[in-house]
């Protein structure tokens, strides 16, 4: 395999620069457009300034913005605990490489993408590319390794949103760079849009419908804690009496200003300082405080994770409100659109410097593992087993969980199955011949209904006897055997 030096073009036309491809494009400098540190518009936000920051997002300069919403994971405890949840629940999702056909070649690229993506800092890398669920679009830079052959990326580093632009029709992202914004180089970063809603990718990340409950419930808390600087100590009260002089008075003051810092003080005993307990205007006043805090965090935790379950005081997981972390339309569709982007700019990529142009490339597929119905698996096969249905062992074990036992282990038997399929020699027999399965249920099918017909043990006895040569007892006694273990088993699924 040897990396392809033909020309090639990106998913939207523009040619690789394949001198370009191991250069690091668009890092930070301390002295150029592109700098490492931001602003701080959380600062003294007002309803009046964050209206003026969202509006300067949509015409263009978003700087502002995507620094408030960077503020935000940082400041606000709730937001950045269910905003970290929902993208790590997609970063840690279980990632399959589909093969474009059973082509040499094509089998050849999947497997290259899935001895790439097999890193241990690959959900890290995921998890920043997810950073576009809040802010919109999130941009990731590859650095390529082409030294030796394949080509592969040798770092995916995640570059600051607000070091890029969007181009007058809102679609196209532009690098700022000291003589103007430059289109994106092909092959080298992975843009990455999240929206949750329709329109410009600035105005569909999380934080702009968040950025509204941020400021208010600043409000809020700044309101709690002057509430508590007043109500929320006791207050202490001097009382001196009628003879008291200016220097009298001037001790007692003093006592109780230092009260509190030193926990002590003496006064005349002609002066009297009393400790009046902290009380609010209304027995319940911090509650308007704390239930605003709760609404907000409430309406947060809709908007980011779907649901609240999770996250509020009297619901646990295995509720059925409170069922997983993420909603469940949520992370599918989060992890659809971050398999999209990763074949487009990074799949595609990867298999066109080594193999060339593909008419079809290996696809990404991003979900959660589908767990199988044990309970129900076990049913069935005790059920179809018996009729003739043929099972690979092997498969089985798979689904359990169970690895093949070795040579001259102990193992686990059932009882009279070790002639199965069938319970009986008569079903053995059509098995081995033309698979014409008998009723294997009929011998007991015939005793219980001759068991209805008696009216006494002794009569039944009889009657049996007479039968024995119709049924075959040997045939008869495997098939109980067969029936008892079934129930048995039966029995054990439905008491766990």
């Amino acid at each position: 395999m040897k990396g392809n030096t033909m020309p090639l073009f990106d998913a939207y036309g523009r040619l690789v620069d394949f001198a370009a491809l191991a250069r690091e494009t668009a890092a930070p400098s301390l002295t150029g457009v592109r700098q490492p540190f931001s602003g701080h518009p959380e600062l003294g936000l007002t309803p009046e300034r964050l209206a003026r920051i969202l509006r300067a997002a949509e015409e263009g300069d978003a700087d502002s913005y995507l620094e408030l919403a960077e503020a935000m994971e940082e400041k606000d405890l709730h937001y950045a605990a269910v905003l970290g949840t929902r993208k790590r629940a997609v970063a840690g999702l279980e990632l399959t490489v589909e093969a474009a056909s059973d082509e040499a070649r094509d089998v050849a690229a999947a497997d290259l993408v899935r001895d790439f993506l097999n890193r241990d800092e690959l959900r890290e890398e995921l998890f920043n590319i997810l950073d576009a669920i809040a802010k919109g679009y999130s941009v990731t830079e590859i650095v390529w390794d082409t030294s030796k052959t394949p080509w592969l990326p040798r770092a995916l580093k995640r570059r600051d949103p607000s070091h890029f632009e969007c181009c007058r029709l809102g679609e196209e992202l532009l690098l700022k760079d000291e003589s103007g914004p430059e289109p994106l180089a092909a092959y080298k970063f992975i843009v990455h849009r999240c929206q949750a809603k329709s329109g410009l990718a600035i105005r569909g990340g999380l934080a702009r419908a968040a950025a509204w409950f941020y400021l208010f419930k600043n409000f809020d808390i700044k309101s709690w804690l002057k509430f508590l600087e007043v109500f929320g100590l006791p207050l202490r009260l001097g009382k001196y009496g009628p003879g008291a002089t200016e220097s009298d008075k001037r001790t007692l003051l003093e006592a109780v200003r230092n009260i509190t810092s030193d926990v002590g003080a003496i006064i005349p005993d002609t002066m009297m300082i009393e400790f009046v307990a902290a009380a609010a205007p209304g027995a319940k006043g911090t509650d308007n405080f704390y239930q605003f805090i709760d609404y907000i965090d409430k309406q947060v935790s809709k908007l980011v994770l779907g649901q609240t379950g999770t996250t509020d005081t009297g619901q646990y997981v295995g509720t059925s409100d409170a069922h997983r972390e993420v909603r469940d339309d949520i992370e599918v569709a989060d992890a659809v659109q971050l398999a999209a982007t990763l074949n487009r700019d990074l799949i595609r990529p990867l298999v066109s410097l080594n193999f060339g142009e593909l008419a079809l490339f290996p696809r990404l597929r991003i979900a959660r593992e589908k767990r199988e119905d044990l309970k129900a698996l076990i049913e069935n096969l005790s059920t179809l087993v018996p009729m003739g249905l043929e099972v690979e062992m092997s498969v089985i074990r798979d689904k359990l969980g169970l690895p093949e036992p070795p040579p001259g282990a102990v193992v686990l038997t059932a009882p009279a199955a070790a002639g199965m399929p069938g319970f009986h020699k008569a079903v053995r027999a059509a098995n081995r011949s033309a698979r014409n399965e008998p009723d294997f249920m009929e011998p007991l099918n015939k005793i219980m209904a001759l068991a209805g017909q008696c009216e006494s043990y002794a009569e039944f006895q009889k009657r049996a006897l007479a039968m024995a040569g119709d049924l075959g007892f040997e045939d008869l006694a495997e098939d109980l055997a067969g029936q008892m273990f079934l129930a048995t088993l039966n029995g054990a699924l439905n008491a766990g």
